[in-house]
């Protein structure tokens, strides 16, 4: 079988800056991620998390690392750049996987008030 490397986006945000709420975010965004695309853990090459500056209670990727086989997954946190009046409290990600060459779609995940960044990729599929 041929692999191909992918980049799939998403984003989401929170009501407050808790680790609770974050959390809450952070694993319902990968839940869709996982399951939109049929992801195996074993299959993404890195991913990267950005945060706006209004949250800082506590890692994505520590949370991230908390789920079942991606303890091996390069993760990494950074803080998404400010622009005045940008969406706040907003958990973005860019993650690299290998998926087979014969998988045309994938799934980029924008939950919550974060839907609205990417209106034409939310949760539709996206074509090669």
């Amino acid at each position: 079988m041929d692999w191909r490397v992918r980049a799939i986006r998403g984003a989401t945000t929170v009501s407050e800056n808790s680790v609770a709420a974050i959390r809450e975010a952070v694993i319902e965004l990968l839940d869709e991620l996982e399951t939109r695309n049929q992801l195996d853990p074993n299959e993404i090459i890195s991913m990267t998390f950005s945060v706006t500056k209004d949250l800082d209670a506590i890692f994505p990727a520590a949370i991230a690392r908390e789920r079942p086989l991606w303890q091996n997954v390069p993760l990494l946190d950074v803080q998404q750049m400010y622009v005045a009046g940008s969406l706040e409290k907003c958990i973005r990600f860019l993650v690299h996987v290998n998926l087979p060459s014969d998988k045309t779609q994938v799934y980029h995940p924008y939950l919550r008030a974060a839907e609205n960044l990417r209106p034409d990729w939310n949760l539709n599929p996206v074509h090669s």
